[in-house]
């Protein structure tokens, strides 16, 4: 094979210095090779090719021993799911395929096989054949789909497990693995983990070392990459073709499945898990959310008219002995992959049930955001309005101050009460953020809360870090400490979180005074309901009130709900 090849193209090149020495030092001897420098050309030579020979294999080791990147999964061990063990093996029997050596699942929609013989050193079963590699299952799919189609679903990526036990197939892998790894080991570590001390002066003097590592890895790397690339389409093709001779059509209907489990997914992560980890709460039934996101698509969208009716069947994750359990790993599993979350709970890191969604997450949200803007707008100090007493008809206004009687004694109630300052610092009134943000200033106030934001953000970020006690147990299973693996959104702009304090503050002046409550919507995350129904219309008449100073909409909004605006927030 091309890889194969490429291997032994290197060993070669590394070779060929040691060959030349070998026919000087025998030319010598034999009388053959002659001459003035003869002796100091052989002895060049010979200690250039040690040289390679010795830098030769350092990278050998470390291609070899190198251990590649392991996704993060959560293992599925037999006695915990002997249905869905029983069902993979009789699947590969059907497929005349070797069984996957274990299960495992991962917060993903795909599924892929994942050799992990780097691990057990290539260990080998009783009959001599090589490991088998380990099934890794998407846990929306255990949630989502029905046994049926996931037994079709997962009949070619089992049906893969015959080519993986092809040696040279085995052996291409292992090579492009083992530099990838070396590739990764050559790299720098990342600026948060550079911390002084003897590591760190260690690994500074051999920079040089590091740097030749990387640079061979990467050659050789490039030069497989095609190869490599083409050598896993044939197998994919291979394995499918292979798995048509079982259940081909209820794939079909499978593959449909597969896209929209996505769309379910990826709105239960960026609307509804997100904002519950920037609070510090991980939900611990995302899998069991997925399902009830899917069907509130199906109510809503005509496309996904006809799925709801697929939970009557019964759905894979009755494989599972506890279900449970396995989709609180898999949640705590989804934070720490796409937000960084800690490895364990903690009191800062602690599960929260969608029952308690509402009161524990989007109002604690709300409150938090509304105080941070209650805060930026104390140190931004707007133009002051001050409400100025107007007499009633009929009604003589007030004589001014200071007009005194006889014997020097002011007249009473004379003198008016002192005006109200509609800006005063500390007042949490929505009319003084609609008042502020007529005024204009909304990018001053933008700025400041996207810097309050990223302090506070990174605040937690150092106080997790140092709370979970380092990361080398991270290391061991794919995850780099407290990076997310993915960033599941891009970075909020000043814009958009003075858009979202501003909400913030809304629905808490909804919920204190016009008898509003807080709630969760699977497809748009945290929600406002009045008397009970979902207010989806309050986005327009907010961007209103931030992009263009306008807050007539918004007064008309309120004004219809029934928000009193200078009645004060509860912030905490």
């Amino acid at each position: 094979m091309s890889v194969l090849r490429i291997r032994g193209a290197a060993l070669a090149v590394a070779l060929l210095p040691a060959a030349v020495a070998v026919i000087l030092l025998v030319g010598g001897a034999t009388g053959r090779i002659v001459g003035e420098n003869s002796d100091t050309v052989r002895w060049s030579v010979v200690g250039g090719a040690l040289v390679v020979l010795a830098l030769a294999a350092a990278v050998a080791a470390v291609i070899v021993r190198a251990r590649p990147a392991v996704s993060p999964t959560v293992p599925v061990a037999e006695s915990a799911a002997p249905d869905l063990h029983r069902m993979v093996r009789d699947l590969a029997v059907r497929l005349q395929v070797p069984a996957p050596s274990g299960i495992e699942l991962t917060p993903d929609c795909d599924s892929w096989l994942e050799d992990r013989t780097h691990r057990t050193r290539r260990r080998r079963t009783a009959g001599g054949e090589p490991t088998a590699p380990v099934l890794v299952i998407g846990s929306p799919f255990m949630w989502w789909m029905r046994v049926a189609e996931l037994r079709a679903l997962l009949a070619p990526v089992v049906a893969g497990t015959g080519p993986s036990a092809d040696p040279d197939i085995a052996a291409a892998r292992r090579f492009v693995r083992g530099l990838d790894a070396a590739v990764a080991i050559a790299a720098p570590p990342p600026s948060r983990q550079s911390r002084p001390g003897v590591r760190q002066g260690v690994r500074r003097l051999a920079r040089p070392a590091y740097a030749f590592l990387g640079w061979v890895a990467r050659l050789l790397l490039r030069g497989c990459r095609a190869h490599a690339a083409e050598m896993e389409r044939a197998v994919a093709a291979s394995a499918s073709e292979r798995a048509q001779a079982v259940d081909y059509g209820l794939r079909i209907v499978a593959q449909e499945q597969v896209g929209l489990a996505y769309a379910g997914w990826d709105r239960l992560l960026t609307r509804v898990a997100l904002p519950a980890w920037r609070m510090g709460r991980w939900p611990n039934r995302l899998d069991a959310g997925v399902v009830a996101a899917l069907t509130e698509l199906s109510r809503r969208d005509r496309l996904a008219e006809g799925f709801e009716t697929r939970l009557g069947e019964r759905p894979a994750c009755d494989l599972l002995e506890e279900p449970g359990t396995v989709d609180e790993a898999a949640s705590l599993l989804a934070a720490r992959l796409f937000h960084g979350g800690a490895q364990r709970p903690g009191p800062d890191w602690s599960p929260v049930g969608w029952d308690t969604y509402p009161e524990e997450v989007v109002d604690r949200i709300w409150r938090a955001d509304a105080a941070r803007l209650i805060t930026v707008l104390d140190e931004v100090r707007g133009p002051v309005r001050t409400a100025v007493a107007v007499p009633e008809a009929g009604r003589p206004a007030p004589e001014a101050p200071g007009k005194l009687l006889m014997g020097g004694q002011a007249l009473r109630g004379s003198v008016p009460p002192a005006p109200e300052r509609a800006d005063e610092p500390g007042r949490a009134t929505l009319a003084r953020v609609l008042d502020r943000l007529e005024a204009g200033g909304s990018e001053e106030l933008a700025a400041r809360i996207t810097g309050r934001v990223a302090r506070e953000t990174a605040r937690v970020s150092a106080d997790t870090g140092g709370a979970s006690g380092g990361t080398t147990d991270s290391a061991s299973d794919g995850t780099e400490g407290l990076t997310p693996v993915y960033q599941l959104l891009p970075p909020r702009t000043g814009r958009e979180l003075l858009t979202d304090h501003v909400t913030a503050m809304v629905c808490c002046a909804a919920v204190d005074t016009a008898g509003a409550a807080p709630g969760l919507d699977w497809l748009d995350g945290p929600t406002l309901l009045v008397n009970g129904a979902r207010r989806a219309d309050l986005g327009w008449p907010v961007l209103r009130l931030v992009e263009d100073g306008d807050a007539a909409p918004l007064r008309s909004w309120l004004a219809a709900v029934g928000v009193r605006l200078e009645k004060p927030v509860r912030l905490v």
